[in-house]
């Protein structure tokens, strides 16, 4: 992940159906066949943020979208529209702190398994290499 990343800033919109002032993905670093790495550098002006602190939905949130932006990087790479999807189910989330203003949040998604319009995921978010929060996650592709 510590490469040049395949998409960054405005990029991203390549990716995801998001856009201001919810985007909550601002760099895609790579991907494998079930796995896809993001990163989100957090602003003071995030609507999730609080009394300089990211929250809990926020980081919620930016784990869906970077499930959205692998499901973009699979689509565009296969020539297919971006999908559109919704978190479904979260499960199992743990945080073990919140982020912070201008913390970089990395994050890698792993597909366990996809059947018809449904994808199960696992997802850690790491801030310095220090493991913040992790959860699995359903979510439903709109067809």
């Amino acid at each position: 992940m510590d490469k040049n990343p395949l998409y960054k800033g405005e990029g991203i919109k390549e990716l995801i159906p998001q856009r201001a002032p919810i985007m909550m993905v601002d760099t895609f670093y790579d991907a494998t066949s079930d796995e896809g790495f993001t990163g989100l550098t957090v602003s003071e002006e995030n609507i999730f943020c609080k009394d300089g602190l990211f929250t809990e939905p926020g980081v919620i949130e930016h784990i869906a979208q970077s499930a959205s932006a692998f499901a973009g990087y699979n689509a565009k790479a296969n020539n297919l529209p971006t999908p559109i999807g919704f978190i479904g189910e979260v499960k199992k989330f743990k945080i073990a702190k919140l982020p912070k203003v201008n913390d970089t949040l990395k994050t890698n998604i792993k597909i366990i398994s996809e059947v018809m319009n449904v994808s199960l995921l696992t997802a850690e978010t790491k801030v310095n290499g220090e493991l913040i929060a992790s959860c699995q996650m359903k979510i439903f592709i709109k067809e």
